[in-house]
């Protein structure tokens, strides 16, 4: 199953609008941390996770995918969120904390929610996996369509949670999809060193569902093996299983030193960035013209820089609403 040639601009616009969005905020994130690096200042506070690199798998899988269909992401979710089809005004201001944000400025980063594209993330390993079987169960006994998906980093497949879900979407055959992004490095310990068996596709053979592995962060190997498994899901044949290879070009977090990763291997990731690799196969396939791409590149750079104005425009949250949408006993 290959992209049609409108799938494939839909993919490479994406990738592109996500790593330049990644590139203003890592920018931004900056202001006001130096030249002594406090987390608390500047105009976007706390923990930022990057996904540079990563956006291969967030086309991918949601060039199949409608805004009625489910999707749960991780703390590193920008590019997930885009391919979904976010608001990247909206985004862009819950990242700033502003009142105009998808959560009123509540969630930041980690915790964007959408409900017109059925779009959540959370900071918490693996938390997204239980949402997202409950989303796909409710449309099962609901007879809705729609499916669901989860995407999780390689780490999160060793929590208890994890299992729980995985097993339950196979029990109850829902239109499930579990997708893991393999980038090698749980923060700062090495899959190696945390993981039992070196790849785990071959955990779907525990709850008797199909496991695929996806080499090399390949955007059409990843659309290909993403399409059957949704497929599958929407023909009401069960769950499955995909994990894909993908590479982590940022550090885990903004300020992350790296120090536990080997000496050369960012330059080799570098190296085989999926952004240029995707653009040179466009243009020696003669799916887009040079015209064509640049054209991509200067709508995703003006839709970027819009985003964030927007946000940097918006107003901060009134104090009184801090206790508003919180619910007490």
């Amino acid at each position: 199953m290959a992209p049609t040639r409108d799938e494939q601009h839909w993919m490479y616009r994406n990738m592109v609008t996500s790593r330049r969005f990644e590139n203003a905020i890592a920018k931004i994130y900056f202001e006001g941390k130096t030249p002594a690096f406090n987390m608390a200042n500047g105009p976007i506070p706390g923990e930022m996770h990057l996904s540079d690199g990563q956006e291969p798998v967030a086309v991918g899988v949601c060039a199949h995918l409608n805004p009625e269909d489910v999707v749960t992401a991780t703390h590193r979710p920008h590019h997930q969120a885009i391919a979904k089809g976010v608001d990247l005004d909206k985004m862009a201001a819950e990242i700033f904390g502003k009142a105009s944000g998808l959560s009123g400025g509540r969630g930041g980063h980690m915790h964007l929610f959408d409900t017109d594209v059925n779009f959540a993330c959370s900071g918490i390993i693996a938390q997204g996996m239980g949402p997202a079987v409950g989303a796909a169960l409710s449309r099962k006994m609901q007879g809705k369509p729609g499916v669901a998906v989860a995407f999780v980093g390689e780490g999160a497949v060793n929590q208890g949670g994890w299992h729980e879900a995985m097993n339950l979407a196979a029990v109850w055959n829902l239109p499930f999809v579990c997708v893991i992004e393999d980038n090698a490095w749980g923060i700062s310990v090495a899959k190696s060193a945390a993981t039992a068996v070196a790849t785990n596709d071959v955990r779907a053979a525990a709850y008797g569902i199909p496991g695929t592995r996806v080499e090399g962060n390949d955007p059409f190997a990843i659309y290909d093996a993403a399409g059957t498994a949704i497929a599958r899901a929407r023909n009401g044949d069960g769950p499955s299983l995909i994990e894909v290879e993908t590479y982590r070009l940022a550090g885990h977090f903004m300020g992350d030193a790296e120090g536990y990763r080997p000496e050369g291997e960012k330059d080799g990731l570098f190296a085989k960035d999926p952004i240029p690799a995707m653009r040179a196969r466009l243009l020696k396939e003669g799916t887009a013209s040079e015209e064509e791409l640049a054209a991509i590149e200067s709508a995703a750079e003006a839709r970027v820089d819009a985003a964030i104005t927007f946000a940097r425009d918006s107003a901060d949250p009134a104090p009184e609403d801090a206790l508003t949408a919180v619910f007490a006993a």
